[in-house]
């Protein structure tokens, strides 16, 4: 509770040695600290940003934390998503963060909800908390979390990461803006790639994250000046902060109920139509391709249209480079007819995706082509595993 009964709120001996450097701070104190058990916190995910978030949650004190995560724990995590360790890959991400919390603080309570948040489950999930922190990495969630905060009105505490920037800012909190008024209208999909293809810096999102568990716990203090109305950018390679102020759009739309927000952002069309483009486009197996490759035909090029540091990390025997960005600009285009000479093409990229989007760009240009099922990861994991999986 956000106004609770402090008097009917007490502290063991061991909380209070447990906090006993929150309670000798004026701007905690015993009164605080109360306020700090008696808050429920609900966070959505525990990945990058969810890993540090919680922990800080759980050693700060916060009575109840809620976690909503439906992924396990992979070894590509690990770099980044400090709650999990290395004897939890494979099992549930909450599993493990719950673990990582009781650790830290058995005196807090944790709910979890291993499903995927959507419209028909996120007012009843949200609901019994105080405030809502948002670790997702996905647009279609973003939004979904912000509406149900909206119509609830709960505080949002967002932050987002890629590559070495973030941003953070406090939503829907005390007549604040929300996350419609910086972003109106979702980017095209693909258009801002996931930190899976692009790279994130791992100890980024433990700077954003405790961003945001720093403005949750002062939210429950109802201590200093939140981010609200504010929007804090980090480049961490400059290592330089600097705001944008943000404001209600007395225009928005009014939000009156959830929606479809894989439609809203346009998900739904994209995968339908990378099915189409796949379905126009051949494919063939990596078996195949290591049959192909070892009877000693001549007559193919397998090009690679990942980027070059991903060439670096690993690379089927044989390939060419030509990336994707060089191919949707036309050069690359150029460069594959060259390489062809007469030849057949088969393309691959991590995991196929991107390889049958540049097959449909060389379709246009005139060029046939046969797609690998699954890339390089399905080439580690079928055929090589010396090839290194990233």
């Amino acid at each position: 509770m956000l106004n609770p009964n402090l008097d009917e709120i007490q502290l063991t001996k061991d909380e209070y040695e447990r906090y006993s450097r929150h309670l000798i701070l004026p701007e905690v104190g015993l009164e605080g600290q109360k306020r700090l058990k008696s808050a429920s916190v609900l966070c959505i995910g525990t990945g990058g940003l969810g890993a540090p978030l919680l922990l800080y949650l759980a050693a700060a004190g916060v009575g109840r934390i809620g976690i909503v995560d439906f992924d396990i724990v992979d070894s590509s995590n690990l770099q980044r998503q400090v709650i999990h360790g290395t004897s939890w890959v494979g099992k549930p991400k909450i599993e493990s963060a719950k673990n990582r919390i009781l650790e830290i603080n058995p005196n807090c309570q944790v709910d979890l909800y291993e499903t995927r948040l959507s419209s028909e489950n996120a007012l009843d999930i949200m609901k019994p908390y105080d405030i809502v922190v948002d670790g997702t990495d996905n647009f279609p969630t973003r939004y979904l979390v912000n509406d149900a905060c909206v119509l609830l009105n709960k505080p949002n505490v967002y932050g987002s990461i890629y590559r070495f920037e973030g941003q953070a800012t406090v939503f829907n909190y005390e007549g604040g803006p929300n996350y419609r008024d910086l972003y109106p209208e979702p980017p095209p999909p693909g258009m801002v790639p996931s930190c899976a293809e692009g790279g994130v810096l791992g100890i980024l999102p433990g700077i954003i994250g405790v961003i945001q568990a720093t403005e949750t716990i002062k939210i429950i203090l109802k201590q200093g000046s939140t981010l609200s109305g504010r929007l804090l950018l980090f480049n961490a390679l400059d290592m330089k902060f600097r705001e944008l102020k943000l404001r209600p759009n007395p225009v928005r739309p009014v939000i009156d109920k959830l929606i479809d927000y894989e439609f809203f952002c346009g998900v739904t069309q994209a995968k339908a139509e990378e099915a189409k483009q796949q379905m126009e486009v051949s494919e063939m197996t990596v078996a195949e391709l290591k049959q192909l490759i070892e009877s000693g035909a001549s007559d193919f090029v397998l090009l690679d249209v990942r980027n070059p540091n991903e060439y670096e990390i690993a690379k089927i025997p044989g390939s060419v480079l030509v990336p994707l960005p060089d191919i949707e600009r036309g050069e690359g285009v150029e460069k594959v007819k060259q390489l062809l000479n007469g030849h057949r093409l088969i393309a691959h990229c991590k995991m196929g995706g991107r390889s049958a989007k540049a097959l449909g760009i060389l379709k246009d240009a005139g060029i046939e082509g046969t797609n690998v099922k699954g890339g390089i990861t399905a080439w580690s994991r079928e055929i090589d595993p010396s090839v290194p999986e990233y």
